[in-house]
């Protein structure tokens, strides 16, 4: 979905101050939509939204180092019935067209600060090949080459990486970083790109 660019790397910090006491978390509990997120974000379960099964899970072996932001690429959803039939086409061309497990984001968000479970908290996805293993990626639905992230778009993702800290997902030190930072892309688009700085800290 993302084109080819060249970009040098860029890399932007939690803020530790608000970091719990759970950098010393190792195991990875259960996700549960019902968690400590919920009560600040709006969340879409898989079963809401119409997933299929993924075909297997592989888990993180620890907290998530890295979150890895990316835009779909598709025309932003505006309604919530518009974005689910969108994920739904997202998650068919990952797995029937590119052969992968599931959906390939961890979260996605639409327009509104809707979040979208994607694969979910402590699962590896298939989103930035070879940056897998200790990241978590979130995929902003829209191309930020022509949109601007909402506001509600940008509150949303700080408070679910809040909520991944607190429940031991995420690393509290953990680096934003864009998608073209670690490959030949221009994704997350040049908009969304701008404004990842401000997803540090609260």
């Amino acid at each position: 979905m993302c084109t080819s660019h060249d970009h040098t790397s860029s890399y932007w910090f939690f803020d530790k101050a608000v970091a719990q006491s759970n950098a010393g978390h190792s195991s990875q509990p259960e996700a549960t939509v019902d968690s400590v997120m919920e009560q600040k974000v709006k969340i879409v379960s898989r079963p809401q939204w119409g997933a299929a099964a993924p075909q297997q899970k592989e888990r993180l072996k620890g907290s998530a180092q890295r979150v890895i932001i990316h835009h779909t690429a598709f025309p932003s959803c505006t309604s919530l019935t518009e974005c689910k039939d969108q994920l739904i086409s997202i998650q068919r061309l990952h797995m029937q067209e590119r052969g992968f497990d599931d959906i390939g984001y961890n979260f996605l968000v639409g327009r509104d600060g809707t979040v979208f479970e994607g694969r979910g908290w402590g699962v590896a996805g298939a989103h930035s090949k070879g940056n897998n293993h200790d990241s978590l990626g979130i995929a902003f639905m829209g191309n930020f080459n022509n949109d601007t992230p909402s506001n509600e778009e940008i509150s949303s993702v700080k408070q679910l990486l809040q909520s991944g800290v607190s429940q031991g997902y995420l690393h509290p030190e953990f680096v934003v970083l864009g998608h073209r930072d670690l490959g030949n892309t221009e994704c997350p688009g040049e908009n969304l790109y701008a404004a990842l700085p401000k997803l540090r800290g609260t």
